[in-house]
């Protein structure tokens, strides 16, 4: 399970800033491009780069038209108002030199769109093993030009980058599938409603805690982070180290495509390392299997080479065999005396073992050798299963001995990947003392840098995050800290309290699914209802407890619209389940009170459970509950005197109490 993440901190590079000096032309970030959507009816920003001391002119095909001069590092932002939601338009810039059409601009509604893995996770899935529900049908119908998608590509840093890797897209088969499907179901559901164009601006990664996505000023606050954001600050000159040094060497840049095609076909010299007579002498060794975080290594993501010599004897030569390497973090291709066998170039495949077929004209008495090149996107990285699952067997033909192949590999770390672009080395440089060691730690800050910040000069009317799983164990801390991300949200945007919406985690086992840690979490979650103008959506009855990547994609975003649209749009749909309000104490039992009780309380299957009851010393058991008068009564007979009731306190916990229009009671306990 890949929730808690260390990731090497970058300065801005130069695919994420705009030059410092001014540039010759004009330049306009990522988010000012063909296809881009604005916020209806606002003064939405507009801005970018010049000559210095340059008058820039915008004019809208709405009628609207504005002026900036650039400033002494040429640049220039400007406001333009903009019409009720409609389109096409187009938009033109200039300079004096240059100017710049946008094309195919609607206005309409703009939601940023952020959180890990389960934000992430595209309609295509996480494939093979975690997938989307009618993801098939819903990809294939897809297309909608008044639905609009930005990607954020993923960048961290310690500084705050003005501007990120993405580009507007029209809402289709193709450029849905690698969206994020929280996000998508979302916005459809807002466009089926409304009838009204809708921006989607995706900025999420995988396994990330919260504190990646907080503002260093805002974090510095909190005593938790306070040594971590002065440690960060005195080491930014390490970090420019490290880049120049990368910026030497040449890279090779990651398209900008699906998800399952941007890592397919891309050649770090394979027919040099992959042969049969490459010498290897001088890499080191590696116990395989193990993620190479827990070696000399340390964290890189990037490209690794692998090489083992084996003994063939000759009973096996000329027959077909399967190599058993078991699973590979992320992807791999594999090669056997030079030639490909076999390879798991999408996102998603970290658990999949990986079992190829060697053909038998490949196959030789004597030396033989296995190469696999891994290619690691974020977290752990390896060959990293079981040691007994790593073999080489004869197909159909059980008598003859099978190879063990866990143990010493030669490897070599070969590229870095660093936001979209990889550094390819001299492949022996990784361990010399020329290369400057990158800044390891929790990264606190690092994504809002390189992935919230270059967002927040651009209009939104609001956000919906999804996250929460990277912290669970730090529930005290964690309420702490979503209401200041929302705080700190609200506070770089500067458009007032806009509404945020945000998802409660699902269940699932973590270390152990009778567990309480991620109840805590969720109640932590909860408690941010507090913040004005916020929202949590409930997935007690919608997750899996053995994958945490639940496939309900469409209830959780349609979810989040149902609270868009009855608080921000006077759209009247049901938004919220039952949230525990009040309790009262009757003899031997508890009884409880709820708000959002509309349509009255119901029981799944007709039967309550996961409610536990405790007396003074505070120990919880397992309570009966019922529903009277549209009240939970809860009792036990091992407890004469109740104090406090809780609800759904385990990790594996599932819903069992809802409301008359079908939405979950959110995990609570009485004080």
């Amino acid at each position: 399970m890949r929730l808690f993440l260390a990731f090497i901190i970058i300065v801005l590079s130069p695919v994420l800033s705009f030059s410092q000096n001014g540039p010759a032309k004009l330049q306009l970030p990522s988010l000012i491009s063909d296809n881009m959507l604005l916020q209806q009816k606002a003064d939405v920003k507009l801005w970018g780069k010049a000559a210095a001391g340059q008058i820039v002119s915008v004019s809208a095909s709405w009628n609207a038209q504005n002026k900036a001069t650039t400033d002494k590092d040429g640049h220039w932002q400007l406001t333009l108002l903009t019409p009720a939601a409609g389109g096409p338009y187009t938009i033109t810039i200039a300079d004096k030199e240059t100017s710049v059409t946008i094309k195919n601009v609607l206005i309409g509604e703009v939601w940023f769109c952020s959180g890990q893995s389960n934000m992430e996770m595209p309609m295509s899935g996480f494939l093979p093993t975690d997938t989307i529900e009618h993801a098939k049908s819903e990809i294939a119908s897809a297309n909608n030009p008044e639905i609009r998608l930005f990607n954020v590509q993923r960048a961290v840093s310690n500084m705050s980058n003005d501007d990120c890797v993405g580009k507007w897209e029209v809402c289709s088969p193709a450029s849905v599938q690698s969206f994020s499907a929280t996000a998508y179901f979302f916005g459809k559901k807002l466009y089926e409603k409304l009838h009204i164009p809708v921006g989607l601006i995706e900025s999420a990664w995988g396994g990330t805690p919260i504190e990646s996505w907080i503002s260093g000023t805002s974090l510095g606050s909190m005593d938790d982070f306070k040594a971590t954001i002065s440690k960060m600050k005195g080491d930014l000159p390490k970090q420019s180290d490290l880049m120049m040094w990368l910026e030497k060497h040449k890279t090779v840049e990651v398209k900008l495509a699906p998800e399952n095609e941007k890592w397919k076909n891309l050649n770090f010299q394979d027919d040099i390392y992959t042969k049969q007579d490459f010498d290897d002498k001088g890499w080191p060794t590696m116990k395989i299997p193990q993620r190479w975080e827990d070696t000399d290594v340390g964290e890189f993501d990037g490209i690794m080479w692998f090489r083992k010599s084996i003994e063939i004897p000759e009973q096996m030569a000329g027959k077909e065999l399967k190599l058993a390497l078991g699973p590979i973090d992320d992807m791999d291709r594999t090669y056997f005396n030079g030639v490909l066998v076999g390879a798991g170039e999408e996102s998603g495949l970290w658990q999949v073992e990986r079992n190829y077929t060697i053909p038998a004209n490949l196959v030789k008495a004597g030396k033989n050798i296995i190469v696999v090149r891994v290619l690691d996107t974020q977290g752990g990285g390896g060959i990293w299963g079981k040691p007994e699952k790593m073999k080489l067997t004869v197909k159909n033909d059980t008598t003859i001995k099978s190879i063990p192949l866990a143990g010493d590999w030669k490897y070599i770390p070969f590229a870095e990947l660093v936001g979209n672009k990889f550094y390819v080395y001299n492949a022996q440089e990784f361990f010399s003392k020329s290369r400057p060691k990158p800044i390891t730690a929790y990264i606190p800050t690092a994504l809002y840098n390189g992935m919230v910040n270059p967002v927040t000069s651009y209009q939104i009317k609001g956000a919906i995050w999804y996250q929460g799983e990277a912290n669970v164990g730090r529930a005290d801390q964690y309420a702490k800290l979503l209401p200041l991300m929302i705080q700190d949200w609200r506070r770089y945007w500067n458009v007032g309290p806009f509404p945020f919406y945000y998802v409660q985690i699902a269940p699932y086992e973590y270390s152990d699914k009778d567990s309480t840690s991620s109840a805590a979490l969720r109640e932590a979650q909860a408690k941010a209802m507090q913040v004005p103008n916020t929202g949590m959506v409930v997935t007690l009855d919608i997750g899996k407890v053995f994958n945490i990547h639940p496939p309900f994609k469409l209830e959780v975003g349609e979810r989040l619209a149902f609270w868009a649209l009855a608080k921000d749009y006077n759209v009247q749909v049901p938004y919220s389940g039952p949230v525990y309000k009040s309790m009262i104490k009757e003899g031997n039992s508890i009884k409880l009170q709820f708000d959002f009780a509309q349509g009255g309380l119901l029981a799944k299957n007709g039967i309550l459970k996961e409610f536990e009851i405790a007396g003074k010393d505070g120990k919880y058991v397992p309570a009966q509950a019922k529903i009277v008068n549209n009240e939970v009564v809860v009792s036990s007979s091992s407890v004469s005197e109740p104090v406090s009731v809780r609800y759904c306190w385990r990790n594996g916990a599932e819903a069992s109490l809802f409301n008359g229009i079908g939405l979950p009671a959110s995990v609570f306990r009485t004080k």
